[in-house]
């Protein structure tokens, strides 16, 4: 069943050993203080470079990016440097890499951000989300969002060029290319949901409105390192951060046809996974189908027979999966030989150590107890 999975494709000018996907799971472990990526991290990555493709975790474009505690930055030189320990550690093991820039908006908290004001489309804030910010212990301490100002013109601008300077950021860095995050009510997903956009300039109002930052963030991406290094991630049917459509297949569709103008190697779509998730139609993936013809990818509580159904039936590329890398190292080749899964610890996803994070054995380390 996972023949389809395990073959190999195109995706820009990268040919992808498989087709499945590490996608960006925040695991808040850079080093502090400068939020710079490590040898730790460059070992978890460097486990998992058997994958196709890796995007790697929710990175900061700027200080006032930032969303949760001891997530990495790309906007120092530090940082960069901290990047290319890990860049190099899953090339070496013949992976391939992708940035993920991100840039969270109202999620976040003045603790997380030096004491500033977080931004986002409109001064909404995001109702019953919390974040994380550290409290002086190894444990992360949940606290509420605030409301954020509106962004200004110049505000748009500033964030405009720092999306730019990080994606060249992440290929010094040794990257092969960004995927923007577009998804999970962080800032962009904020300019485009009609119910955290109130916006009554050109970045609001309409759907052509809501969409012109996502466009022009793109094009800002592509301006930096060109089409074929780019993929965005949506979703379009999730509420995570307090953000909700009104009409999500309308402005999901639009947002595919606004990728695909400019022509970027991929689209990632997060399908909502939690329980009583809304479930996207058959319908509505052969929509985004038809509207975006680079590589699409998909992401939510896959296993090996619905990846493989999935990519048998034309509407995805490439499937992502989340947790399941998280305890399994060398996932694709449990499923290139049929093996359990075994399940991750929750209470050491974010923060600490090597503990939860690159100490998970490989199959043949273990015995045939591991869980499925």
């Amino acid at each position: 069943m996972p023949a389809k999975l395990l073959q190999p494709i195109k995706l820009g000018n990268f040919s992808l050993a498989n087709r499945i996907v590490m996608p960006p799971m925040t695991r808040s472990r850079a080093t502090q203080p400068g939020d710079c990526a490590n040898e730790m991290m460059a070992t978890y990555y460097a486990q998992r470079a058997s994958a196709g493709l890796i995007v790697g975790e929710g990175t900061q474009i700027s200080p006032i990016a930032k969303g949760y505690a001891w997530t990495p930055g790309i906007y120092t030189p530090a940082q960069v440097q901290g990047w290319r320990k890990v860049t190099d550690a899953v090339h070496q093991q013949g992976g391939v890499m992708f940035a993920q820039l991100w840039h969270v908006g109202r999620v976040t908290h003045p603790d997380n951000i030096g004491g500033e004001q977080p931004i986002s489309a409109s001064a909404i804030k995001a109702e019953n989300v919390k974040v994380f910010i550290d409290n002086g212990t190894n444990e992360p301490g949940f606290v509420d969002v605030v409301e954020p100002r509106a962004m200004t013109k110049q505000d748009i601008e500033a964030v405009l060029a720092e999306f730019k300077q990080a994606a060249l950021n992440a290929i010094e860095a040794g990257f092969d290319g960004v995927e923007l995050h577009g998804a999970n009510g962080y800032l962009v997903n904020q300019f485009v949901d009609s119910q955290s956009n109130a916006r009554t300039d050109e970045y609001g109002g309409s759907l052509a409105n809501r969409l012109r930052f996502l466009d022009e963030v793109v094009d800002a991406l592509v301006q930096a390192v060109g089409k074929e290094k780019i993929g965005v991630r949506l979703a379009p049917l999730t509420t995570l951060n307090g953000t909700v459509d009104d009409n999500p297949e309308q402005t999901y569709v639009a947002a595919a046809k606004v990728l695909n103008k400019h022509g970027i190697a991929y689209m990632h779509i997060a399908e909502a996974d939690w329980d009583d998730a809304p479930v996207m139609s058959l319908e509505f993936k052969q929509q985004l189908r038809d509207a975006f013809n680079g590589v699409i990818i998909y992401a939510g509580k896959y296993d090996a027979k619905r990846a493989s159904v999935a990519i048998e039936s034309g509407v995805a590329d490439m499937i992502a999966f989340g947790r399941p890398f998280v305890a399994n190292p060398d996932l694709v080749s449990r499923i290139a030989h049929s093996q359990p899964w075994a399940s991750h610890d929750p209470n050491t996803l974010f923060g600490g150590g090597e503990k939860g994070l690159s100490d998970y054995p490989r199959f043949s380390d273990t015995d045939a107890s591991a869980t499925v």
